[in-house]
This record gives structure tokens, sequence and C-alpha cells, in this order.
């Protein structure tokens, strides 16, 4: 018997927010970093790259992650500020995927996130040169202690090379896992400031 149709949610922010709020409410055995996405950028040749980074912040404004600048993804982002997210919820049987342009969160913002941040990730982020080859683990420990010894009985600032990327959604989509592959899908796309949404078959 086929689900009695539901208006679609207005606002996609909102939901997103709802279903975020569902998923950290999964058991962490479960459902261990209800957080983490996927984010998509693009190589100078125009290759795609893929990783899992960790949703920072989420509101009207976009959606927010930090990072080293001087890293893969912070490079392609500068060059190319275009990107893409994908959050698979499993156990809620829920996706929903982002796509927009990419900005630089200001350096205030990116300031108190940093503070935030457990003293040893303050540390890692001056001593890795991420992206960059290693020859050695030893390498890393080193910068590491130096480090450390550098800032020892004080604050660690924020690095100028480590900040924060906000994706200003343009499209947004909801799939939910239905039988038989038989899938709700809800596409939201920005017009002006509003947003259009449509359904799409599975």
């Amino acid at each position: 018997m086929a689900e009695r149709e539901v208006a679609p949610p207005a606002d996609p922010i909102a939901f997103f927010a709802s279903l975020l709020a569902e998923a950290e409410g999964v058991d962490r055995a479960v459902l261990a970093e209800p957080t983490a996405m996927t984010l998509a950028t693009i190589g100078a040749d125009g290759t795609p790259s893929a990783r899992v980074v960790l949703l920072k912040g989420a509101d009207a404004r976009g959606f927010v992650f930090y990072t080293n600048l001087e890293s893969q993804k912070g490079r392609e982002l500068l060059a190319r500020p275009r990107a893409a997210l994908c959050f698979h919820w499993q156990p809620l049987g829920r996706q929903v995927r982002v796509t927009g342009d990419a900005e630089r969160v200001s350096d205030d913002e990116a300031d108190a996130y940093f503070a935030t941040r457990a003293r040893m990730s303050q540390i890692g982020a001056w001593a890795s040169r991420q992206s960059a080859p290693l020859a050695r683990d030893a390498d890393l420990e080193a910068r590491v202690r130096e480090v450390e010894e550098r800032y020892a009985g004080r604050e660690v600032p924020r690095p100028p090379h480590w900040s924060g990327f906000r994706v200003l959604p343009e499209r947004i989509e909801f799939w939910r896992n239905r039988p038989y592959r038989l899938h709700e899908r809800l596409l939201y796309e920005r017009d002006g400031d509003a947003w259009r949404v449509s359904r799409l078959f599975p």
C-alpha cells in the first residue's frame, strides 16, 4: 500500500536541522559521526576529489567546515570555489546532498572555533603540512614536539594557513529510503531569497 503523500517542508535548512538532530540522537555505536559529510572539490585539471570532513555549523548562510588552507581541498577551493557535500545517515535511511559556491569564513569565526579545539589538535594544525609528502612518521613527531615547545605554557594561536569554508547552498536534495528502491527524493533549488521544491523519480 502506497504511503500517503505529505507536503514537503517549506524550509530546507530547518528540515536539514531536524534530520541532523535525529542523527545526533542515534547511539554512537550505530552512527559514530553524525556530522560526517563527504566533501567534493574540483582540481585544476577538472578532476574531482572527495573526502570525509566534519560539519561544524549549518544555518541559513550555509554549511561550515574547517581545514588547512594549504591542503588539497583548501587549495582547490581557493582556486575553484565550488563544492558538493553529501551526508549519509544509514541508520535513518536518509541522505542529503548540497551543492553551491564556497567562501572563506571570517577570521573572527575561524578564531572562535579554533579556540574550542583540543590543545593537541591546535598543535597539530601547526605541525602538519597537510597533503604534502611525509618521508617518515618521525618527521611529523619532531614537528609536533617543536610546536609544543614553542607554545609551552601559553595559548596556541590559530595558524594563518588554517581557516574554514562555508558552502552556500544552491541545491539541496533530500533522499529517503523506501522499499524496492522506490525512494523519495525532494530537490530544493534556490530562487533569490526563496526555495523551489520538486519531487524526483528515484
